[in-house]
């Protein structure tokens, strides 16, 4: 089995960034949550292709490339007892042949329950 990273480069757009922001207040852990999502789940998903929480591609966007996901199950160690359960959702864009993850949006499940199908769309429709 290969250790090489898959995952090349991680960006964030600004939108992200304030969501980012804001849900520190309430989920002082969320940063260190973040990496480890990167760097296991994500990883595992695109890199070695094995299935892993539960992430489903966006639907209803109008376009098909970048393919654009939802992680529904994100581990929060601020919200003990919840595991992966948490209700944090990472919203991303896969860019394949770079090797690249935009991370587009973070939500909690109790605020919304649905991503942003607008800012998206504002992002990568042509």
């Amino acid at each position: 089995m290969s250790t090489a990273k898959t995952i090349r480069q991680v960006t964030r757009t600004p939108e992200f960034e304030r969501d980012l922001k804001r849900l520190l207040k309430r989920f002082r852990s969320l940063e260190d949550d973040l990496t480890t999502f990167i760097d296991y789940q994500l990883e595992l998903l695109h890199g070695q292709k094995q299935a892993v929480g539960k992430t489903e591609r966006v639907a209803g966007l109008g376009f098909d490339d970048p393919p654009v996901f939802v992680a529904k199950r994100v581990a929060c160690q601020s919200l003990r007892g919840s595991g992966v359960n948490s209700g944090i959702r990472v919203v991303y864009a896969w860019f394949a042949a770079e090797g690249r993850v935009e991370l587009v949006e973070l939500y909690y499940k109790g605020d919304k329950q649905v991503e942003d199908k607008a800012r998206i769309k504002r992002l990568y429709a042509c």
